[in-house]
């Protein structure tokens, strides 16, 4: 427990700077920043010289803190979350208080609230959402351990975690989007 918070101190100190951080999530190995710093969003999408009309995904605390970044959360989101039985992340309409690169062109952001416990008091520690984006250079394969992240990204963030470094973390999360008109649609299982 004292390792999983001393990296939380460590990674709040880097992303409250604008930082990068290279962590394990819930999912696999991500690149994360303040989700609301767009110097920060910036700095992930030259890092994977990707696009910035590719968003990105933010991870959230919990219920609450998604409810201040989404004008209206869908009653049909919270059925979603209870029963998925891997993470899953939503693609909401209007979101608010985010870092303007990160929401797409239709006016859309990917959330997902994070279930691993890492991430969990990261954020909450931290206060605010964090990016969450795969640790690979664009149109590469997204790497299923920490091993296989290549050297340019490990050498183009500002803080690595050390935690969870022998683990296989292969599982990308379903992705749905929900509009506030009722439509649901699958866009990643």
């Amino acid at each position: 427990m004292d390792d999983i918070l001393t990296e939380v101190d460590q990674c709040c100190e880097i992303l409250s700077q604008g930082g990068l951080i290279l962590y394990p999530t819930d999912t696999v190995w991500g690149i994360g920043c303040d989700a609301t710093n767009a110097k920060a969003v910036n700095k992930i999408y030259t890092l994977k010289k990707r696009s910035n009309t590719k968003t990105m995904i933010c991870l959230v605390a919990n219920d609450f803190m998604l409810e201040q970044h989404v004008e209206k959360v869908p009653e049909l989101a919270y059925d979603i979350m209870d029963l998925a039985t891997k993470p899953t992340t939503i693609v909401y309409e209007s979101p608010k208080g985010i870092a303007e690169n990160l929401i797409a062109a239709d006016n859309t952001l990917a959330i997902r609230v994070a279930s691993d416990k890492f991430c969990k008091y990261l954020i909450k520690k931290f206060k605010k959402p964090i990016v969450s984006t795969s640790a690979n250079l664009a149109g590469q394969p997204t790497p299923m351990a920490y091993k296989e992240i290549p050297d340019e990204i490990l050498k183009g963030v500002d803080y690595i975690v050390n935690l969870d470094r022998d683990k296989i973390k292969s599982t990308p999360s379903s992705i749905i989007m929900l509009g506030n008109d009722g439509t649901v649609k699958v866009i990643r299982e």
